[in-house]
């Protein structure tokens, strides 16, 4: 072994990390907590999808709303803007860790907000709620990883939220029959 090898960290690329197949195993188990959660919907679905014809939001349909939806659904379109951003951005700038905690806020009340949301099954918590519960535990996990400089851990962790918490879900809300669905698409 040369001294240049033992002096100097190796550098993994993000495929080797680890990363992706963790992120691929998180990915299949949200998708199969909706797809359980949706069992016997998945008919009307898919024929709902079919008649979906693009439209303004329709803002009567959103006043209608909860205020428990009314700020999840502003809480997570704004993580998702602001989390989209913080994803082009160089790190490690003041701007990185003010929006990081601007962008950790809102995931918080996103996910928050999500234990007073029951509309799908009645006055109770469904299946989703389980990715609420993964939010609420990786989040502060992922603060701690970058108060302990484990750059590589928070980035993991954060990545992970944005992708499978927000993106991947902005997905699952466009289920038809969902608020967004209809909004925007019904």
């Amino acid at each position: 072994m040369s001294l240049q090898s033992q002096t100097q960290p190796r550098t993994r690329g993000p495929l080797r990390s680890g990363f992706g197949p963790r992120f691929a195993l998180s990915m299949a188990a949200a998708t199969l907590v909706v797809v359980l959660a949706l069992g016997p919907l998945w008919g009307p679905i898919v024929r709902a999808i079919g008649q979906a014809r693009p439209h303004a939001p329709d803002l009567a349909l959103f006043e209608a709303l909860s205020p428990a939806i009314k700020i999840h659904l502003f809480a997570a379109l704004a993580a998702l803007v602001l989390g989209a951003v913080l994803m082009a951005i160089r790190k490690g700038r003041r701007f990185h860790r003010v929006a990081g905690w601007t962008w950790v806020a809102l995931v918080a009340v996103t996910a928050g907000s999500t234990l007073f949301i029951t509309s799908l099954t009645p006055g109770r918590w469904s299946l989703l709620h389980l990715l609420t519960g993964w939010v609420l535990i990786i989040l502060p996990l992922a603060v701690i990883a970058a108060r302990r400089h484990s750059v590589a851990q928070h980035r993991r962790m954060m990545m992970g939220l944005f992708y499978g918490g927000f993106a991947i879900n902005l997905f699952f809300a466009l289920i038809p029959g969902r608020t967004l669905w209809t909004m925007f698409l019904g």
